[in-house]
Order: C-alpha cells, then sequence, then structure tokens
C-alpha cells in the first residue's frame, strides 16, 4: 500500500491537480455535465437508473468524507492523500445529477409554466462557479444535496412503484427531507469543525424553506410532472392512423424557428376539423390519464375559455412516447390553446395557436410526418 501511495504522490494527476486547484472543480463539474449528456437516455433504462443511484450515494459518502477533513479525521491513514479530491468528487457529482435533470427536463417540446423550475436547474448547473467559496460553503453544500436529492428521488420513486400522483410526489419530498436532515445531523455530531462553521438552526431553516418553496412550486404548477415529458405537441390538418404509424398533416414553420416544427398561424379549411397531436414519454409500466384542454381567447372578456376537456389514457414504456390525439370541430378563429395536463391538473405543456379563417388564404409548407 505503501509503494501505491508513494506512486500516487509523484503521479503527474495529483500535481496537474494541485497545480491548477483553482479551476479543477470547475473541469469536474463540467466534466460530469457532458458525461450524461453524451450516455443518459431515458430515467426508466438500467443503465440511467444506476448511473444516478451511484452518482447519489457516491455524492452522499464524499461530502461525509470531506466533512471530516477539517477534524483531520482521515490524517496519517490511507486515505489521507486522496481527500485532496473529495471537492472534485462532489463538484463532478453535482454536475452529474444537476445535468441529468436538465437532460430529462429539456425533453419536453413545452416548458410552458414549468420554465421557473428549468430555470432553477441551470442556474444550478453554474451556481457553483459563481460563488466565492465555491464547496467549502457548507451551507451551499447542503442546500445543493437537498435540492438533487428532491429531484433525485421525484424521479426515482416513482419509476420504482409504477405509479405517479401527488402523493407519490409528497412521500419522494420527504425522503429526501429526512434523508438531508440525518446526514447534516451525523456530520454535526461528528464534526467539530462542521458545529464551528454553521449554525445547525439557520442550515434546518435553509432546507425547510427550501422544500416549503418545492411543494409550493408543485401545488402552483410550476414544476413539471416528473417523470413524464411532453416529446411532441402539434396543431395538425389531419392526424390518422396507418399500419401501426400516426400520420400527421400540418403546416411546417420557416427553417430558422428551430424551437418549434409546426406554424402556430393556422389556417383554417371549410368543414375543417382541428387536430392537437401529442406523444407523451412515461416510463414503462406507469398508465396515467391525459387530458387535452382546448380554450379559446375571448376578445370582448379578455379571459381564456374552457371550450373542451378531452381525455385518453397513455401507458409508458415506448421511446418516443405514447402517441395520441383530439380534435374539434365547429372551431371559432382567433387565438387558442391546448393545455396538455394530468389528472392532478399538473402541466406536461401548453401548444398555442392562432385559427385564421380566409378564403383567400391557402395552409403554407405542408408535410406529412410519419410518428
Amino acid at each position: 500500500m505503501s509503494r501505491v501511495i508513494e506512486k500516487y504522490k509523484k503521479s503527474r494527476f495529483r500535481k496537474f491537480v494541485r497545480r491548477n486547484s483553482k479551476y479543477a472543480p470547475v473541469i469536474f463539474f463540467v466534466g460530469g455535465f457532458i458525461f450524461d449528456t453524451l450516455t443518459l437516455g431515458r430515467i426508466d433504462r438500467l443503465y440511467d437508473i444506476t448511473v444516478l443511484s451511484l452518482y447519489m450515494f457516491l455524492l452522499t459518502i464524499s461530502l461525509y468524507l470531506y466533512n471530516r477533513v477539517g477534524d483531520r479525521r482521515w490524517r496519517n491513514t490511507f486515505f489521507e492523500p486522496y481527500q485532496l479530491y473529495l471537492p472534485l468528487a462532489i463538484q463532478f457529482f453535482f454536475g452529474g445529477l444537476s445535468s441529468a435533470y436538465v437532460i430529462y427536463f429539456s425533453r419536453s417540446v413545452s416548458l410552458s409554466k414549468t420554465i421557473a423550475f428549468f430555470v432553477i436547474l441551470l442556474v444550478l448547473l453554474f451556481a457553483n462557479e459563481l460563488l466565492k467559496k465555491r464547496i467549502s460553503n457548507k451551507y451551499l453544500q447542503f442546500s445543493v444535496y437537498f435540492f438533487v436529492s428532491f429531484t433525485f428521488f421525484t424521479f426515482m420513486i416513482p419509476v420504482f412503484i409504477k405509479q405517479m400522483n401527488t402523493t407519490v410526489f409528497l412521500i419522494s419530498g420527504l425522503v429526501s427531507l429526512i434523508t438531508t436532515l440525518t446526514l447534516i445531523t451525523i456530520i454535526y455530531r461528528k464534526s467539530p469543525s462542521t458545529r464551528l462553521e454553521i449554525r445547525i438552526r439557520k442550515l434546518i431553516t435553509i432546507i425547510l424553506v427550501m422544500y416549503g418553496t418545492i411543494n409550493l412550486f408543485y401545488f402552483t404548477n410550476l414544476i413539471p410532472p416528473v417523470p413524464l415529458a411532453l416529446e411532441a405537441g402539434i396543431v395538425a390538418h389531419n392526424v390518422e392512423r396507418k399500419n401501426g404509424d400516426f400520420l400527421v398533416t400540418y403546416e411546417r414553420d420557416d427553417w430558422f424557428v428551430f424551437w418549434r416544427d409546426h406554424r402556430i398561424k393556422y389556417i383554417h379549411q371549410e368543414n375543417e376539423s382541428v387536430f392537437v397531436f401529442t406523444s407523451i414519454f412515461a416510463p414503462t409500466k406507469i398508465s396515467k390519464a391525459i387530458f387535452h384542454r382546448w380554450q379559446w381567447f375571448n376578445e370582448t372578456s379578455k379571459e381564456w375559455e374552457v371550450v373542451d376537456n378531452i381525455s385518453y389514457r397513455i401507458t409508458g414504456g415506448r421511446d418516443d412516447g405514447f402517441r395520441g390525439y383530439t380534435y374539434k370541430n365547429n372551431i371559432k378563429p382567433g387565438f387558442w390553446r391546448v393545455d396538455v395536463v394530468t389528472k392532478e391538473n399538473l402541466v406536461l405543456g401548453i401548444i398555442d395557436f392562432e385559427i385564421i379563417m380566409d378564403v383567400e388564404k391557402e395552409p403554407k409548407r405542408m408535410v406529412e410526418r410519419s410518428f
């Protein structure tokens, strides 16, 4: 063992880390993001579950080990030469977990009301690099840990129990809260240096405020109903099923509109139905009622009026999402939107469009796409 340690002390990697200690955490944080981008696919895949669970476990262990360094707990042990890398490991796991959530959330074609939560994830992804003390700030450590663990359990628990509803979300949050407070309590009791650096009441208050805020976000529809994701949402002139595929006919937008496929100015033809097609990803064996809430904007009252609320049931497991559509006849001109929501009224996405009724106009750039 002594030979290994001596060899390690003379290694180029150790010299590189010491020489670039200011930038190494940034490199490892970005490395976690890049690794996930290249390897993660779907949340219910065994590989993804294994990687994220390993990240969460190793992050927990790394935080404990790192917070005992100040107590000289690892002095004169075989681990002492390696404690230098604990901040890098923590940054890597933070980067890996937060980037995984960004990847999963960004699969949705419409963040709609949930954009606030997505922005929080993006801020979390880069926040460590904007803070002077970075990972040495214990309040930051445990706050970020709680947030990523909350998101981890809200993804994982539905995947394991094959159910997704408000009760499951609340249970996931409690599991995260208990896990975080347990870790904080263990470290606080065992680490004199930690007791000198933080005020336990202040830290617990921060965690409880975050817990309450995330739950508030959930009940005000500012958090997407993970692990569901709206992968496609199109307003179309026709949808038909043929040989197991859905053939969707719609107006394509200009080439430079990269964030949306369909044209939102829908040119309506006489006696034509208006279709809304959606493809929703759900983990294997999760079955869920989905609603298309058709709304028309009343220019007189300046309010959105619910015209229809049509439901269908999805079953998870398909890589490209469960496909379905609804349609309306006797459409009025003006601004429309279709909210894609769950039974609990959680928003998966919003499909906006404008119905234009003009006999002199023809639909533009019509295409037929198979899903």
